[in-house]
């Protein structure tokens, strides 16, 4: 079986594409399943079982959902295993830009889209930049010359990924991207003792263990200040 983990923002299109690209998948005779990590609500396990697309969700609530992928990557793999998959693909949901779902010899794919912004490719971390294919989305709606200028900024913050356009409504350039998700040599039987591509955003703070009352006498743990400046009280 093989695994890859998609990401990216929400509203990005991940699913989307993962759909259209799923389609392209089966047309080779593989059987495909997705795993949906999110964090409070999601209704696109029922686009997949509408799909035929054998599916599981996680909602990880008040945790970081890329935690709780971590947590529940291999009984994941085990899973997709048990269901005689050629291919399982894991959605996770990045919903900060800290995040950071890869893990080692496992391919990653981040879904970013058109009018996100011209800067947001700087403004993601280890999601976008340690990824192994960028899928850009949305270019249909705007012009030739802003998709290459996206392009671009996506190339320099990640030389070494694969960029691609995928229009995620026609399904124009998921066969392409159907063609790098799988290999028949490669078998992944688990995951245990692999290791992430980029340590996961830190923090256990008080505000992490519960508390919600604002000021420095309820700030424990990992807590970084702002430099704002000397402070003048007169």
């Amino acid at each position: 079986m093989n695994l890859v983990t998609i990401s990216g923002p929400p509203s990005s299109g991940k699913t989307s594409i993962i759909l259209k690209t799923i389609q392209a998948v089966q047309n080779r005779g593989l059987k495909v399943g997705v795993v949906k990590f999110d964090c409070l609500y999601t209704d696109d396990d029922q686009l997949y079982e509408k799909a035929g697309v054998p599916v599981k969700k996680g909602l990880s609530g008040a945790l970081c959902p890329d935690h709780f992928f971590v947590s529940n990557i291999e009984e994941v793999v085990q899973w997709g295993r048990r269901q005689a998959l050629d291919l399982l693909i894991t959605e996770s949901a990045g919903l900060c830009n800290r995040c950071s779902p890869y893990i080692k010899e496992i391919q990653g794919i981040c879904v970013i889209d058109n009018l996100s912004g011209i800067n947001t490719p700087k403004k993601i971390g280890p999601m976008l930049k340690s990824a192994d294919i960028v899928v850009i989305t949305k270019g249909d709606i705007v012009s030739q010359a802003e998709r290459e200028v996206f392009a671009s900024k996506v190339s320099s913050v990640n030389p070494q990924a694969i960029v691609m356009h995928i229009n995620g409504l026609t399904g124009q350039g998921a066969y392409e991207l159907s063609t790098l998700l799988y290999d028949e040599k490669e078998d992944v039987l688990t995951v245990k003792g692999k290791e992430l591509k980029f340590s996961m955003p830190s923090a256990l703070c008080s505000y992490c263990l519960g508390e919600t009352r604002i000021g420095d006498d309820y700030q424990l743990g990992n807590v970084r200040k702002m430099e704002l400046g000397e402070q003048n009280d007169g």
